[in-house]
Protein backbone atom coordinates (compact mmCIF):
# COMPACT_ATOMS: atom_id res chain seq x y z
CA UNK A 1 0.00 0.00 0.00
CA UNK A 2 1.21 3.13 -1.06
CA UNK A 3 0.66 6.16 2.08
CA UNK A 4 0.31 9.94 1.24
CA UNK A 5 3.20 12.01 1.57
CA UNK A 6 2.87 14.19 4.98
CA UNK A 7 2.33 17.81 3.89
CA UNK A 8 4.79 20.29 5.36
CA UNK A 9 1.68 21.63 7.84
CA UNK A 10 1.63 18.17 8.77
CA UNK A 11 5.15 17.74 9.40
CA UNK A 12 5.10 20.62 11.18
CA UNK A 13 2.40 19.33 13.79
CA UNK A 14 4.17 16.29 14.21
CA UNK A 15 7.14 17.91 15.12
CA UNK A 16 5.22 20.05 17.60
CA UNK A 17 3.61 17.56 19.13
CA UNK A 18 7.13 15.51 19.59
CA UNK A 19 8.57 19.00 21.32
CA UNK A 20 5.83 19.08 23.72
CA UNK A 21 5.92 15.46 24.36
CA UNK A 22 9.36 15.64 24.96
CA UNK A 23 9.02 18.57 27.03
CA UNK A 24 6.03 17.08 29.10
CA UNK A 25 7.44 13.50 29.75
CA UNK A 26 11.01 13.88 28.59
CA UNK A 27 11.79 10.53 26.65
CA UNK A 28 13.49 7.52 28.62
CA UNK A 29 15.05 4.29 27.22
CA UNK A 30 12.53 1.79 26.51
CA UNK A 31 14.11 -1.18 28.47
CA UNK A 32 16.40 0.10 31.27
CA UNK A 33 14.80 4.03 31.93
CA UNK A 34 18.10 5.97 30.76
CA UNK A 35 17.54 9.46 29.40
CA UNK A 36 17.71 9.05 25.42
CA UNK A 37 16.86 11.95 22.67
CA UNK A 38 13.58 11.40 21.61
CA UNK A 39 10.56 8.88 22.53
CA UNK A 40 10.69 5.33 22.10
CA UNK A 41 13.86 4.68 21.45
CA UNK A 42 16.48 3.03 23.12
CA UNK A 43 20.08 3.92 24.70
CA UNK A 44 23.30 2.71 22.85
CA UNK A 45 24.65 -0.12 26.00
CA UNK A 46 20.58 -1.89 25.81
CA UNK A 47 20.26 -1.45 21.74
CA UNK A 48 23.97 -3.46 22.13
CA UNK A 49 22.82 -6.20 24.44
CA UNK A 50 19.82 -6.81 22.15
CA UNK A 51 20.27 -10.12 20.14
CA UNK A 52 17.86 -9.20 16.93
CA UNK A 53 17.23 -13.02 15.11
CA UNK A 54 18.04 -12.94 11.14
CA UNK A 55 18.47 -16.14 8.94
CA UNK A 56 19.12 -18.64 9.00
CA UNK A 57 16.43 -20.34 10.28
CA UNK A 58 13.97 -22.99 11.16
CA UNK A 59 11.75 -22.49 7.86
CA UNK A 60 8.64 -23.52 9.85
CA UNK A 61 8.94 -21.74 13.76
CA UNK A 62 12.78 -19.45 13.12
CA UNK A 63 14.63 -20.93 15.46
CA UNK A 64 18.00 -19.65 14.36
CA UNK A 65 20.49 -21.57 13.27
CA UNK A 66 24.41 -20.79 13.92
CA UNK A 67 25.25 -21.52 9.54
CA UNK A 68 23.03 -21.82 6.60
CA UNK A 69 21.56 -25.25 6.48
CA UNK A 70 19.91 -24.26 2.69
CA UNK A 71 16.31 -23.16 1.85
CA UNK A 72 13.32 -25.07 3.54
CA UNK A 73 15.06 -26.82 6.56
CA UNK A 74 13.31 -27.61 9.49
CA UNK A 75 15.28 -27.76 13.36
CA UNK A 76 14.77 -30.85 15.23
CA UNK A 77 11.66 -30.14 16.98
CA UNK A 78 9.67 -29.22 13.98
CA UNK A 79 10.67 -31.98 11.64
CA UNK A 80 9.64 -34.86 14.32
CA UNK A 81 5.97 -32.50 14.02
CA UNK A 82 5.49 -29.63 12.11
CA UNK A 83 3.75 -26.91 14.27
CA UNK A 84 -0.07 -26.19 13.46
CA UNK A 85 0.85 -22.53 11.78
CA UNK A 86 2.83 -22.35 8.57
CA UNK A 87 5.96 -19.97 9.72
CA UNK A 88 6.86 -17.96 12.70
CA UNK A 89 9.21 -15.44 12.69
CA UNK A 90 10.15 -13.10 15.61
CA UNK A 91 12.39 -9.93 16.21
CA UNK A 92 13.99 -10.13 19.63
CA UNK A 93 15.40 -13.46 21.74
CA UNK A 94 13.18 -13.26 25.10
CA UNK A 95 16.57 -13.40 27.06
CA UNK A 96 17.38 -11.11 30.20
CA UNK A 97 18.16 -8.27 28.11
CA UNK A 98 15.03 -7.74 26.27
CA UNK A 99 12.87 -9.24 28.96
CA UNK A 100 12.25 -5.67 30.51
CA UNK A 101 11.58 -3.98 27.43
CA UNK A 102 8.54 -6.71 27.23
CA UNK A 103 7.54 -6.58 30.55
CA UNK A 104 7.34 -2.85 30.28
CA UNK A 105 4.86 -3.06 27.35
CA UNK A 106 3.25 -5.76 29.11
CA UNK A 107 2.61 -4.75 32.06
CA UNK A 108 3.89 -1.03 33.15
CA UNK A 109 2.09 0.82 30.19
CA UNK A 110 5.26 1.74 28.43
CA UNK A 111 3.33 2.25 25.19
CA UNK A 112 5.81 5.01 23.89
CA UNK A 113 8.00 1.84 21.90
CA UNK A 114 5.14 0.26 19.94
CA UNK A 115 5.67 2.31 16.72
CA UNK A 116 9.37 1.28 16.90
CA UNK A 117 8.29 -1.98 17.77
CA UNK A 118 5.88 -1.90 14.61
CA UNK A 119 8.74 -0.74 12.47
CA UNK A 120 11.20 -3.74 13.76
CA UNK A 121 7.92 -6.59 13.30
CA UNK A 122 7.44 -5.03 9.64
CA UNK A 123 11.03 -6.10 8.67
CA UNK A 124 10.84 -9.27 10.84
CA UNK A 125 8.08 -10.45 8.95
CA UNK A 126 8.95 -8.80 5.65
CA UNK A 127 8.29 -12.32 3.77
CA UNK A 128 4.98 -12.22 4.75
CA UNK A 129 3.31 -9.29 3.26
CA UNK A 130 3.47 -10.17 -0.49
CA UNK A 131 -0.04 -12.61 0.02
CA UNK A 132 -0.92 -11.63 3.44
CA UNK A 133 -4.95 -11.17 3.78
CA UNK A 134 -5.12 -9.82 7.62
CA UNK A 135 -3.75 -9.24 10.59
CA UNK A 136 -4.98 -10.86 13.84
CA UNK A 137 -3.44 -10.44 17.29
CA UNK A 138 -4.02 -13.15 19.68
CA UNK A 139 -7.23 -11.94 21.72
CA UNK A 140 -7.16 -11.40 25.68
CA UNK A 141 -10.83 -12.51 27.33
CA UNK A 142 -12.60 -9.69 28.22
CA UNK A 143 -12.02 -10.18 31.97
CA UNK A 144 -8.76 -9.60 32.08
CA UNK A 145 -8.58 -7.19 28.95
CA UNK A 146 -11.31 -4.83 31.42
CA UNK A 147 -8.60 -5.52 34.30
CA UNK A 148 -5.13 -4.86 32.04
CA UNK A 149 -7.04 -2.07 30.10
CA UNK A 150 -5.22 -3.00 26.83
CA UNK A 151 -3.96 -5.52 24.97
CA UNK A 152 -0.34 -4.96 23.91
CA UNK A 153 -0.92 -8.01 20.53
CA UNK A 154 -3.83 -5.90 19.78
CA UNK A 155 -1.63 -2.34 20.28
CA UNK A 156 1.29 -3.60 18.15
CA UNK A 157 -1.15 -5.04 15.24
CA UNK A 158 -2.78 -2.01 14.58
CA UNK A 159 0.36 0.39 14.34
CA UNK A 160 1.98 -2.93 12.04
CA UNK A 161 -1.01 -2.30 9.91
CA UNK A 162 0.00 0.97 8.71
CA UNK A 163 3.73 -0.21 7.92
CA UNK A 164 2.87 -3.30 5.83
CA UNK A 165 -0.37 -2.06 4.30
CA UNK A 166 -1.99 -5.53 5.56
CA UNK A 167 -5.75 -4.85 7.08
CA UNK A 168 -5.86 -5.29 11.00
CA UNK A 169 -9.02 -7.33 12.05
CA UNK A 170 -9.17 -6.99 16.15
CA UNK A 171 -12.38 -8.64 16.62
CA UNK A 172 -12.23 -11.41 14.20
CA UNK A 173 -10.39 -14.59 16.17
CA UNK A 174 -11.76 -14.24 20.34
CA UNK A 175 -11.00 -15.85 23.58
CA UNK A 176 -14.19 -17.47 24.15
CA UNK A 177 -12.58 -18.97 27.82
CA UNK A 178 -10.63 -17.32 30.40
CA UNK A 179 -7.14 -19.40 30.90
CA UNK A 180 -4.92 -19.42 33.94
CA UNK A 181 -1.71 -18.13 33.26
CA UNK A 182 0.89 -19.90 31.10
CA UNK A 183 3.53 -18.94 33.52
CA UNK A 184 5.61 -21.86 34.95
CA UNK A 185 3.92 -24.52 33.24
CA UNK A 186 5.20 -27.35 31.19
CA UNK A 187 4.74 -27.54 27.11
CA UNK A 188 1.88 -30.09 27.74
CA UNK A 189 0.45 -27.86 30.26
CA UNK A 190 0.37 -25.38 27.82
CA UNK A 191 -1.31 -26.95 25.46
CA UNK A 192 -3.72 -27.82 27.75
CA UNK A 193 -4.13 -24.89 29.12
CA UNK A 194 -5.77 -22.81 26.05
CA UNK A 195 -7.26 -26.04 24.70
CA UNK A 196 -10.83 -25.04 23.04
CA UNK A 197 -10.11 -20.95 24.23
CA UNK A 198 -10.40 -19.59 21.03
CA UNK A 199 -13.19 -19.03 18.22
CA UNK A 200 -13.73 -17.25 15.29
CA UNK A 201 -16.65 -14.44 15.92
CA UNK A 202 -19.58 -16.18 13.55
CA UNK A 203 -20.10 -12.94 11.70
CA UNK A 204 -16.70 -13.02 10.51
CA UNK A 205 -16.52 -17.09 9.51
CA UNK A 206 -16.83 -15.70 6.02
CA UNK A 207 -13.68 -13.46 5.30
CA UNK A 208 -11.11 -16.04 6.62
CA UNK A 209 -11.93 -18.56 3.49
CA UNK A 210 -8.60 -19.60 1.93
CA UNK A 211 -7.25 -16.37 3.65
CA UNK A 212 -3.43 -16.25 4.47
CA UNK A 213 -3.73 -15.07 8.22
CA UNK A 214 -0.89 -13.25 10.41
CA UNK A 215 -1.34 -13.84 13.83
CA UNK A 216 0.55 -11.43 15.62
CA UNK A 217 1.61 -11.22 19.93
CA UNK A 218 4.31 -10.39 21.95
CA UNK A 219 6.22 -13.66 23.07
CA UNK A 220 6.61 -17.01 21.67
CA UNK A 221 7.53 -19.45 24.18
CA UNK A 222 6.22 -22.87 23.51
CA UNK A 223 4.28 -21.95 20.56
CA UNK A 224 0.92 -23.48 22.37
CA UNK A 225 -1.23 -20.42 21.94
CA UNK A 226 -0.64 -19.29 19.11
CA UNK A 227 -0.76 -23.11 17.95
CA UNK A 228 -4.06 -23.17 19.75
CA UNK A 229 -5.22 -19.83 17.68
CA UNK A 230 -3.86 -21.69 14.08
CA UNK A 231 -6.00 -24.74 14.41
CA UNK A 232 -8.80 -22.73 14.96
CA UNK A 233 -8.18 -20.35 12.27
CA UNK A 234 -7.64 -23.15 9.79
CA UNK A 235 -10.81 -25.08 10.89
CA UNK A 236 -12.81 -21.98 10.12
CA UNK A 237 -11.51 -21.76 6.44
CA UNK A 238 -7.82 -20.20 6.82
CA UNK A 239 -5.61 -21.33 4.49
CA UNK A 240 -2.30 -20.21 5.72
CA UNK A 241 -1.40 -18.70 9.23
CA UNK A 242 1.54 -17.59 9.93
CA UNK A 243 3.36 -15.99 13.60
CA UNK A 244 4.79 -12.73 14.02
CA UNK A 245 6.04 -11.61 17.27
CA UNK A 246 8.03 -9.12 18.97
CA UNK A 247 9.92 -11.83 21.01
CA UNK A 248 10.50 -15.66 21.18
CA UNK A 249 11.97 -17.62 24.14
CA UNK A 250 14.94 -19.86 22.79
Amino acid sequence: MVEMPMTKIGRRIRDAGAVFLDALLPPQCLSCGAMVDRQGNLCAPCWSSMRFLEPPCCEACGFPFPHDEGEGVLCAACSRRRPDFDRARAVLAYDDHSRSLLLRLKHGDRLDGVPAFAQWLARAGQEFWLNADMLLPVPLHRWRLMRRRYNQAALLSRALSRHCGVPNLPDLLQRRRQTPSQGGRSRTGRDRNVRGAFAVAPAAKGRLRGAHVVLIDDVFTTGATVSACARTLKRNGAARVDVLTLARVL
